[in-house]
């Protein structure tokens, strides 16, 4: 059926299921090893097979999960059935959370003329960027993953989703909460953040970025103008270079976006940030996916 049909008919089922068909090759398992590293604990929960969400679009509110499929070409999309009234966004957030639109044979013709890059490339054939199920969700995450390890972003994420988001009941124990929104993180007190474990400077940080969302001064979904947005983004105090271009790079969609300043790109490249600006040149239009082979080389999580 398709997602219309779908939409305007009673179904009596616990799942909808969906398959997703992507051109492969398909680093699944790296791709989920990256999302589980970084789940909001309470909204996000990934293991070696699945990769499943709490999701509130509209007035609709429910889960997902995510599998690959016995042959290897397309990923299985389970939605509960109260999401039903907005199955096409869904479909929509999955492809781009998964970069299903990637074109893995172009990025692999550029990036593999690079000595740095050949050998990761040629061993994990597909890899993808992570993209973002939703926009302000990823961008409060980049933002209180600043100067703290991944783990350390992780705890402090759960604790956010724990006290502003909405409870909800899945069939997951440990999926229990609705990611914050901008609407209700644009009206809460910076020390209200700061008191979950953060420096006050981070917490007015997150509030401002919600007005910001709100007032439509910063778009966080697929752009034309992305480089509008990155500016956007670094006029906010509290985001500089590195998180606006992160920012971009998962939930704007651009894969051409490169933080040049990362510690762990540099040292995997062997070159200071001028060199690594002078050299990423070369893997226009696919930095993004060049950042991701890196860091997978250096075996350090960025």
């Amino acid at each position: 059926m398709s997602p219309r049909a779908i939409r305007g008919k009673a179904l009596d089922t616990d799942t909808l299921s969906v398959q997703l068909e992507f051109r492969p090759p398909l680093a699944w398992k790296s791709l989920l090893a990256y999302l589980r590293l970084r789940a909001i604990p309470g909204v996000e929960m990934a293991d070696d097979t699945h990769y499943r969400r709490t999701v509130a679009i509209g007035g609709a509110k429910g889960w997902i999960a995510v599998s690959m499929h016995r042959d290897g070409h397309a990923l299985n999309l389970e939605i509960s059935p109260s999401l039903t009234p907005v199955i096409g966004a869904i479909i929509g957030r999955v492809k781009h959370l998964f970069d299903l639109g990637a074109a893995p044979d172009s990025v692999r013709a550029v990036l593999r003329q690079d000595e740095i890059l050949a050998a990761t490339v040629k061993r994990l054939p597909g890899l993808r960027v992570a993209g973002a199920f939703d926009g302000f969700e990823l961008a409060v995450r980049t933002v209180l993953g600043q100067q703290v390890s991944v783990k350390g972003a992780s705890t402090i994420a759960g604790r956010w989703a724990e006290a502003f988001g909405e409870p909800i009941a899945t069939p997951y124990a440990e999926l229990n909460r609705l990611a914050p929104t901008a609407d209700q993180m644009a009206a809460v007190a910076p020390e209200q953040i700061a008191a979950l474990g953060m420096v006050g400077a981070r917490a007015r940080c997150l509030v401002g970025l919600a007005q910001a969302v709100l007032q439509r001064k910063i778009v966080l979904t697929f752009a034309s103008n992305v480089e509008e947005q990155i500016e956007s983004l670094m006029s906010l105090p509290g985001i500089g270079h590195w998180t606006a271009n992160y920012i971009a790079m998962r939930a704007l969609h651009w894969p051409d976006a490169f933080p040049t300043g990362d510690l762990v790109l540099m040292r995997a490249a062997g070159a200071n940030q001028k060199q690594l600006q002078r050299r990423s040149e070369a893997w226009r239009p696919w930095r993004a996916y060049a950042a991701h082979y890196l860091w997978q080389s250096s075996g350090v999580a960025p």
